[in-house]
């Protein structure tokens, strides 16, 4: 299967798990918000979650619920960087941010309530044994806490009132956690899964959020906001150091394929079996939003 029908393949599984876990839980406009928060976008890291599995014999339905969980509390991390105190956007994916459409408070609690939603996901029996579970729920509790995703995110709010720019490797640090952590989570969930050993994804993974971030760096410059979705250029605006700042737009290009290559490489020991994520790879620095 091509890597454009594999992702739009999973991304309705996700969402119809998502939709199935937010079907009973009333109306009150929190759980609309939720709702609402978890609608659209690639879906990339739900794919990677259910391709990861795949390569370890694991079928879709017995890797769903944790494809479902990383793309919740990635939505709670959106939500929560919208908001005024923090990036203070009012567009995401084309449409009005929660805290728009709602108000500060709603969108709060919504974040809130994706984030323990992922780990209710990531309990689900389906996905096997009580010791695999564990694995699941500690490793993402690190991905996305103070030493992975909000760690990345308060480097990132301490350097909009940093008296220097960042540097290189201090950019590349805080971008591990920030939008890397997730990443690499993704990837290596399929190996969780299959008791088996995560290096390879990790490798693959570090190498692709990376080149993940650099492609938000080059968008934010030159992309499209109608078809990004949101608002671009706010890096520049902020005065804020980028991998686009600090390389120049050719040097990001070059240094996102060569991460590509990087991530290529990393699946070796999956020989053809890994066609899907090393298409993933390349589509992470051609995308377009």
């Amino acid at each position: 299967m091509s890597f454009s029908n594999a992702l739009t393949e999973s991304a309705a599984l996700v969402q119809a798990r998502l939709d199935a876990a937010l079907a009973d839980r009333g109306d009150l406009p929190v759980v609309q918000a939720m709702r609402y928060a978890v609608q659209g976008g690639k879906r990339l890291r739900g794919f990677l979650v259910l391709e990861s599995a795949r390569l370890h014999g694991i079928a879709p339905e017995g890797a769903i619920s944790a494809a479902a969980a990383i793309e919740a509390l990635h939505a709670y991390s959106l939500v929560h960087d919208d908001m005024p105190c923090m990036d203070d956007d009012d567009l995401r994916r084309g449409l009005p941010t929660v805290h728009r459409k709602w108000d500060e408070c709603t969108a709060v609690l919504a974040g809130d309530a994706l984030q323990t939603l992922a780990f209710e996901l990531v309990a689900d029996p389906a996905l096997g044994s009580a010791e695999v579970r564990i694995e699941l729920v500690a490793s993402l509790a690190k991905a996305s806490g103070a030493e992975g995703m909000v760690l990345g995110q308060a480097l990132d709010i301490a350097a909009e009132t940093a008296a220097e720019p960042l540097t290189l490797d201090q950019i590349t640090h805080l971008q591990a956690g920030k939008t890397g952590a997730l990443i690499r989570w993704s990837a290596e969930a399929g190996a969780i899964l299959g008791q088996a050993d995560r290096a390879p994804l990790r490798r693959y993974a570090t190498a692709l959020g990376l080149a993940f971030q650099i492609a938000d760096d080059i968008l934010d410059v030159e992309g499209d906001a109608e078809k990004a979705g949101k608002r671009l250029q706010k890096d520049a605006e902020a005065g804020k150091a980028t991998f686009v700042s600090l390389l120049g737009l050719d040097g990001a290009k070059a240094r996102a394929r060569a991460l590509v290559d990087e991530a290529e490489a990393a699946l070796a020991p999956y020989g053809t079996d890994a066609g899907t994520l090393i298409e993933a790879a390349r589509f992470v620095i051609s995308r377009e939003s």
